[in-house]
């Protein structure tokens, strides 16, 4: 019950700290943090530490990426998601970057085609790295701008906090969408 952005400004209000980073989202990807975190893990047990924390933020990582997909799945009701189509923004694991590594959009995309959806995506710049991951395929479609994404979508999942996804066109949304629901991580 806790709200998110009270919490963000108690913390950020540390100035080691600061608010720069402090925003909730999808959980956390990328080169570094996710294998730092687990390598301090498996170097505490081989000196007999259980590391809690670190396991705790393993773990909750792993369930935050897959909240936004909860989300949808009990928008639409167990199993429903068949034959949906998802506008998605934002590919990159975080904004001003192509990199995909641990990316929460990948955990999105894979778990929304095992339940048979399709995808429009959008990314300012990991189109052509998604691509490269993924390659051709039918449930995948990648778009040149936001607003392209949504067309023929049922319903839009923002998953990377891009600058140019904070300040949308919300009535081009809801009149382009089969239905206006946002799932923004």
């Amino acid at each position: 019950g806790a709200d998110i952005e009270q919490v963000r400004r108690g913390i950020g209000a540390d100035p080691r700290i600061g608010y720069h980073f402090i925003y909730p989202g999808a959980g956390y990807g990328g080169s570094c943090f996710p294998k730092d975190v687990q390598a301090l893990e498996r170097t505490a047990r081989t000196v007999d530490y259980d590391a809690k924390l670190l396991g705790a933020v393993e773990a909750v990582n792993h369930a935050q990426k897959g909240k936004l997909f909860e989300l949808i799945e009990r928008h639409y009701g167990g199993g429903a998601l068949k034959g949906k189509t998802v506008a998605l923004w934002g590919l990159a694991f975080k904004p001003n970057t192509d990199d995909m590594r641990e990316a929460s959009s990948r955990r999105l995309m894979e778990q929304l085609w095992a339940a048979d959806a399709t995808v429009r995506a959008f990314d300012p710049e990991a189109r052509a790295e998604t691509r490269r991951i993924y390659g051709e395929r039918a449930d995948l479609v990648l778009c040149e701008d936001a607003y392209e994404a949504l067309e023929g979508a049922d319903v839009l999942a923002i998953v990377t906090e891009w600058k140019a996804f904070r300040a949308p066109d919300f009535t081009r949304i809801r009149d382009t969408l089969k239905e206006p629901a946002i799932f923004d991580g």
